[in-house]
């Protein structure tokens, strides 16, 4: 709170703009991204919401959890690669395994 500023006041002046302001009883929030997962364990959440959006802050311990993504490449994807760049299947395969798996990436690679 702002201080020497009466918290009943300062509800009462946050309700006239239009802003609420609630405390959220979460005992984990995950947020991900392409390349990461930052977890906070009993985090402190509060959902804030003025002039008709909402926002979450958040506050505590986290810890990064960096995604292993999986690709499977098929030889149907191999083979277009390897056609489209006209290279080997070993180079098709390397160039779709660095692009992970994303055939268009993986050609514009090989022939640029």
């Amino acid at each position: 709170m702002i201080p020497g500023v009466n918290p009943k006041q300062l509800k009462a002046m946050m309700r006239q703009m239009g802003m609420s302001q609630d405390s959220l009883d979460a005992t984990q929030v995950i947020i991900k991204t392409s390349s990461s997962t930052y977890v906070f364990d009993n985090p402190q959440v509060e959902k804030i919401t003025m002039q008709g959006q909402t926002s979450f802050q958040i506050q505590g311990e986290f810890r990064e959890v960096e995604e292993q993504v999986e690709v499977t490449i098929s030889q149907d994807d191999i083979d277009m690669v390897k056609e489209q760049a006209q290279v080997s299947e070993q180079k098709a395969k390397e160039a779709l395994e660095k692009a992970n798996g994303d055939i268009a990436q993986a050609i514009l690679d090989l022939t640029e």
